[in-house]
């Protein structure tokens, strides 16, 4: 049977693919994902199966990975991702990220 990952190691798991991410690709598209139906969502990650990776997070989470790789690198320039994660008053709970490389 496989072991459970404790919250604390997957969070750091998270951390660690966002910052690969952000390392990794030279665009980001970042979406809010909230009432959309699991069909929707299946069809926009097929879509875009080959062209660009998929990740979703909650905004909390995402935001502190950001904060995380920007103590990492010392590129401040990811900080101006920050405020497009923020909560809004409907309380967004869900957001995407789309790495595309472009080349």
């Amino acid at each position: 049977m496989a072991v459970k990952l404790s919250r604390a190691k997957k969070k750091v798991q998270y951390d660690q693919k966002l910052c690969r991410l952000l390392d990794e690709y030279s665009q980001i598209l970042i979406v809010a994902v909230d009432n959309m139906g699991s069909k929707q969502l299946q069809d926009i990650h097929r879509a875009l199966r080959g062209h660009s990776v998929v990740l979703m997070g909650n905004n909390t989470m995402m935001k502190r990975s950001v904060r995380l790789h920007v103590e990492m690198t010392g590129n401040k320039a990811f900080l101006s991702l920050i405020p497009l994660l923020v909560v809004s008053f409907m309380q967004l709970k869900h957001a995407v990220l789309s790495f595309a490389l472009v080349s």
